[in-house]
């Protein structure tokens, strides 16, 4: 058995894919030593994500700017894993022969037996079949906050969509493992729970539902709180917004990825909802659980499209009032239904559709932000800024990296994963501005 060995990981992509890594990690340091300077890495390995055109490109990039250390640094082997080689898998095993072994999506444990095997010369693809997975042990990345990665696959088939046909159907990773996996983290101040649809959770368990899964997170004492991302509309139940308003563990927050509004491309999507459900479902998250963040992602420049489909969206922006939102310029998949239907969107279109909403959606957000304005928030503290001297931090509707933050002065050394209250001064578009009380 190969041993010893200096690895550098570099995780490309989601959180999903962040979850892997860092069972990766953990797997990697039973035997070897974990190096956080790339440079200095014997064996590195990348964990790719293929989602989009463009998150290809980026792994591609990123291979061959890598590839290089075998001749200028310390780099011995280089291993790339997850949706890329998953997808591709022969394909880029001929044309990438800087790699020396690729693994696909749940392929992880393999790790030592794939070194000790190009290590003897062999250059290996060991991309399998998509399988559940119940890795409970990882190697944290995040400071103040994990992810849970509660599922994988997906069922759902969006016609611009590749998920389905990388990471396979979707199947939930049982109750017993998702528990022991949460307490081997420690102590985590939010536990964020992640799937391509949390809704779905538990449906091919048969004896159990999302519900009940936060409810068995939240009675382990080591997670302060609980994030829900990813939660398909139509399978919003009123027992979930029950246990969103009622559970004092779940953070008033829910990331719901509607991708539209005009009804005619939501049916183009294969999306299950509509306008009217759409807004009808807002109105009682509103309604049910006051001061609630809801988030969402929106594609535009869908083929068909047309000057109406997208006046309707910026209308349902403009009625919904969404705490933020995200929105991407529909990437044409070869593959996928979407990739062959007629009505493609020239590409500067595209570009100005996102424009104009990020334009739109960006006023509703700082007249939500002002709200806050004269008012004290409980922060998780991120950090510390060395340009501007003054410490961010995350409020109940900021979720990591996709949401604004909270800027704060503080006349004391405060630490990553405190929890401290914030008088907030000012609002200016994504982000608040205050100083600690």
């Amino acid at each position: 058995m190969i041993t010893g060995k200096k690895v550098g990981v570099i995780s490309l992509g989601c959180d999903k894919n962040r979850v892997d890594t860092e069972k990766m990690l953990a797997l990697l340091k039973t035997n070897h030593q974990i190096e956080s300077e790339i440079e200095n890495a014997q064996i590195i390995i990348i964990n790719t994500c293929a989602f989009l055109s463009s998150a290809r490109e980026e792994a591609i990039t990123e291979i061959l700017s890598v590839a290089t250390l075998k001749e200028s640094g310390n780099l011995e082997k280089l291993i790339i894993t997850g949706c890329l080689p998953q997808k591709f898998g022969e394909q880029i095993f001929e044309e990438l022969v800087e790699v020396d072994a690729m693994m696909g999506v749940s392929d992880y444990d393999k790790i030592q037996s794939v070194i000790d095997a190009i290590y003897k010369g062999e250059r290996v693809n060991a991309v399998g079949n998509p399988k559940l997975d119940c890795l409970k042990d990882r190697v944290k990345t995040t400071n103040g906050y994990a992810y849970l990665k509660i599922a994988d696959g997906c069922n759902n088939h969006c016609t611009y969509c590749l998920i389905p046909s990388i990471r396979g159907k979707f199947r939930s990773t049982p109750i017993d493992c998702l528990i022991e996996e949460t307490k081997a983290l420690g102590e985590v101040n939010e536990l964020i729970l992640v799937a391509q649809d949390l809704t779905r959770y538990g449906e091919d368990l048969g004896d159990t539902d999302i519900c009940q899964l936060i409810e068995k997170l939240s009675k382990i004492e080591s997670v302060k709180s609980i994030r829900l991302l990813y939660c398909y509309p139509e399978r919003i139940t009123d027992k979930l917004i029950s246990v969103i308003k009622n559970n004092d563990k779940v953070v008033k927050y829910i990331d719901v990825p509607l991708q539209h509004a005009s009804d005619k491309i939501l049916k183009l999507m294969n999306r299950k909802g509509s306008f009217s459900q759409y807004i009808s479902l807002i109105e009682k998250l509103k309604k049910e659980i006051p001061n609630i963040a809801i988030r969402s992602t929106f594609i535009t420049g869908f083929p068909q499209e047309t000057q109406e489909d997208f006046d309707i969206l910026v209308d349902f922006l403009q009625r919904a009032k969404l705490f933020n939102a995200g929105f991407f310029a529909f990437s044409r998949e070869e593959g996928t239904p979407a990739y062959k239907l007629l009505g493609q969107i020239p590409k500067g279109e595209k570009t100005k559709r996102v424009k104009k909403l990020y334009a739109v959606q960006k006023k509703i957000v700082k007249q939500n932000l002002k709200s806050f304005v004269g008012k004290t928030l409980s922060v998780s503290v991120g950090g510390f800024d060395e340009n501007s001297l003054v410490y961010y931090g995350r409020a109940y509707f900021n979720a990591p990296d996709i949401d604004g933050k909270v800027f704060f002065f503080a006349d004391k050394e405060l630490f990553v994963g405190d929890t401290v209250e914030v008088y907030i001064k000012k609002a200016q578009d994504y982000d608040l501005y205050g100083e600690l009380v």
